[in-house]
């Protein structure tokens, strides 16, 4: 017969191991936007997992100088096209861009601004 105590062991060892998982709600990775091909990109962004969703947040301090056709996308040392987000709000301020249910991000270490029309890189950062 088991006893609360070997329930409470094998509690707290099942905990454990859910605390450790990847899908962790709050779990996040960040990083600081650099400019490319000669435009301004600053502020911080997130990688964020919470209620069982991922979501690319751009911080309150994101600042963008502007171009044509700006989107969000990831990358896994380098921009993936197969990642693209959506178009980017707006040049300044926190926004958040939900990552598709299906979308595979192992790997995915970057974040970026990309301009699909010229196909350039406006500004990446790197995630940690």
């Amino acid at each position: 017969m088991h006893t609360r105590r070997d329930f409470m062991a094998v509690s707290a060892a099942f905990g454990a191991v859910m605390l450790a998982g990847p899908t962790l709600a709050g779990e996040s990775r960040g990083g600081t936007f650099t400019g490319k091909s000669n435009h301004v990109t600053s502020g911080q962004v997130k990688l964020v997992t919470k209620g069982g969703k991922t979501y690319v947040e751009l911080q309150s301090d994101f600042e963008f100088d502007g171009a044509p056709d700006p989107k969000v996308a990831l990358g896994r040392d380098g921009y993936d096209p197969a990642t693209l987000l959506g178009k980017l709000g707006r040049n300044s301020g926190a926004q958040s861009y939900e990552v598709p249910a299906g979308m595979n991000i192992d790997g995915v270490n970057e974040v970026w601004i990309w301009c699909e029309k010229f196909n350039v890189p406006l500004g990446v950062a790197t995630l940690n």
